[in-house]
């Protein structure tokens, strides 16, 4: 088995890597840790339809990435290739990061309505009380980084570079690509202007991105959910945050 030296981090530029991030994120937020989160918004995600759906939508946004006024991608989706003795190298790891801003032409603007940023009957067709717990359970985890991107707005420049997702296989584990998706994030955060970077960390993630930089700010996330809902496991987060990031000077 390879180490960490053999992990080669880089964008994902051919739409066939997009399901095997899927497949990734599949092994890692829904066999592997069962997250609630993740799970509500990939329906059937254990299924092969449910599989080839999510990765279609995946794909779909992949390929719909806007780009901020100096050309750099608005969201950027990375692979983790590792050397395998079969296939010569295979994904191991994905992540997202996505540059978020109010002001236009420097990220994306996060939408205060999920029902309207995404296609939510395309999920749960007609179902009104799920939709519910989905902009419930959203609008609960991305509190906060909301918040930092509207701090952000009176800054230079007006944008933070948010991991929105980062999950490795499970068969390809503790060999530093999780790390290394997070370093190329940080990297990326200052060669953009010395973006802070943020994330929500569950309690998987957050031990490699306390190791890397990001410092818990505040309480542990807190869902706030209608009572019907209350029954529904949801994960453990904290929201995460590194200051502005800039360039060594030593």
């Amino acid at each position: 088995m390879g180490g960490k030296n053999d992990v080669r981090i880089e964008p994902v530029t051919q739409a066939g890597d997009i399901s095997r991030c899927f497949e990734i994120a599949v092994a890692a937020f829904g066999t592997q840790t069962a997250d609630g989160i993740w799970m509500a918004f990939n329906p059937g995600w254990d299924t092969p339809e449910g599989k080839v759906e999510g990765a279609s939508r995946m794909r779909s946004r992949w390929a719909t990435s806007t780009v901020d006024k100096s050309g750099n991608l608005n969201t950027v989706f990375l692979k983790a290739v590792v050397p395998d003795s079969e296939k010569g190298e295979v994904i191991a790891g994905m992540a997202i990061w996505v540059q978020g801003s109010m002001v236009p032409g420097h990220g994306d603007v996060p939408q205060a309505d999920l029902a309207k940023a995404m296609d939510l009957d395309a999920l749960y067709p007609k179902n009104a009380s799920e939709h519910k717990y989905l902009c419930q359970i959203d609008k609960s985890l991305t509190r906060q980084r909301v918040e930092a991107i509207k701090e952000a707005a009176s800054q230079s420049p007006p944008a933070v570079l948010d991991l929105e997702l980062c999950c490795v296989d499970p068969a390809f584990q503790r060999r530093g690509a999780a790390s290394k998706l997070v370093q190329w994030g940080l990297d990326e955060a200052v060669r953009r202007g010395g973006l802070e970077a943020v994330t929500e960390g569950s309690r998987a993630g957050r031990t490699v991105y306390s190791r890397l930089g990001f410092k818990q700010d505040g309480p542990e996330i807190e869902y706030h959910i209608d009572d019907e809902f209350i029954d529904r496991a949801l994960p453990s987060n904290i929201f995460m945050r590194t200051g502005r990031l800039r360039p060594s000077t030593t």
